[in-house]
């Protein structure tokens, strides 16, 4: 997983086999030809209060690559020095379009910043990344489809990871979505949702996040309202400010991503591993393979919902797609109602339920 690559050669060792962190002190390095790019990071740095070296190409990078905080590579460079870690962010332009997210995921990338719109976001990303805290583990779960049931297994993952006494937080990354405080039947739950963070910059501290975010089935939630109203936009910054607050500040985020191409670009680029959730049915298969070239260059599953009457079986579907097949979200009597009507939570409680999210935590043994 690109968050976890090994140390370099000149990196200190990581402890009881943890990521390696770099120094407080160590520089950010920018690998870039291109003009425009190095002038836009050089700017960003100086503003964060950071230290940058610049070279042209790989080669005369290899020297300095690990032994740098962070690593940032131009959308001018499309190949790597051998064995290395991967880059941290891919550095970009408007005019690179969409190709810039392929490019990432082509290299390793664990980020991307579109210049000059994400220049905030990458201050506060090189800001934390010079003093980073240890934090939990991100679990996006997303949808091959529409109505695949990507935010019923997100509930059902934190319910169980929350069951098991894990400190969880569910994220609602769908603005579109209907709010996911509908799902748990909590939309008169005190506390803070998204709209409430639009403008967050900086550090927040994870206890004060989590008093503040409210609470069902032993978890905390962080939700689009679940009214009629406009969705309330929550730019790159804010995201990724109170994502690192939530990951600080539990074992466990989970976060339903939802569908649409900012959601993606926004919180699966945030995951460490990601899970697909997809009928098992031929239109959904299709989706599936092509919202896959959409995610992020980390561990990626596929479940499998089971429905009646369906066309193709499991391990068929997830060779069609292209990802290694999980488990397989069992077939509950009355789910259609319960969604509706905000029982998530109790047919969570069923056994064959409680056998898939098993599953699904045993991805994450020895982080939860």
């Amino acid at each position: 997983m690109n968050r976890h690559q090994p140390p370099g050669p000149d990196s200190p060792p990581p402890q009881d086999g943890g990521p390696w962190i770099p120094g407080e002190s160590a520089e950010t390095l920018l690998v870039t030809g291109a003009d425009v790019l190095r002038g836009e990071v050089e700017r960003i740095v100086a503003a964060a209060g950071g230290h940058l070296r610049t070279v042209r190409d790989v080669a005369d990078a290899a020297p300095f690559w690990d032994a740098a905080g962070a690593v940032l590579v131009g959308s001018d460079i499309r190949e790597l020095p051998l064995r290395r870690r991967a880059p941290a962010v891919l550095v970009g332009v408007k005019d690179d379009g969409d190709g810039l997210w392929q490019l990432a995921a082509a290299i390793g990338a664990e980020r991307v910043a579109v210049l000059p719109d994400a220049a905030a976001w990458l201050a506060e990303y090189l800001s934390r990344s010079r003093a980073p805290e240890a934090g939990g583990l991100v679990v996006g779960v997303t949808g091959g489809c529409g109505g695949a049931g990507a935010t019923t297994a997100a509930i059902w993952v934190a319910q169980a990871a929350a069951g098991l006494g894990a400190r969880v937080v569910l994220i609602d990354g769908d603005p579109w979505g209907g709010g996911l405080e509908l799902a748990l039947a909590a939309e008169d739950a005190p506390g803070l949702r998204w709209p409430d963070l639009a403008g967050a910059s900086g550090s927040i501290d994870p206890a004060q996040l989590d008093d503040a975010l409210p609470k069902v089935g032993g978890f905390s939630f962080l939700s689009w309202p679940g009214t009629r109203d406009g969705a309330a936009g929550v730019d790159a910054t804010s995201v990724a400010v109170v994502l690192d607050a939530a990951r600080r500040g539990s074992e466990l985020v989970v976060l339903d991503i939802g569908r649409g191409r900012e959601a993606l670009r926004s919180f699966a680029w945030e995951c460490d591993r990601i899970v697909v959730v997809a009928p098992a049915r031929l239109r959904a298969a299709v989706a599936t393979a092509r919202l896959a070239q959409e995610l992020p260059p980390v561990d990626t599953t596929l479940v499998v919902r089971a429905s009646p009457g369906a066309a193709l079986d499991a391990p068929l579907i997830a060779e069609s797609v292209g990802l290694p097949l999980h488990g397989v979200m069992p077939e509950i009597k009355g789910l259609a109602a319960a969604t509706e009507l905000g029982r998530l939570l109790e047919a969570g409680r069923q056994r064959s339920v409680r056998r898939l999210t098993a599953g699904l935590l045993d991805l994450d043994r020895g982080d939860v």
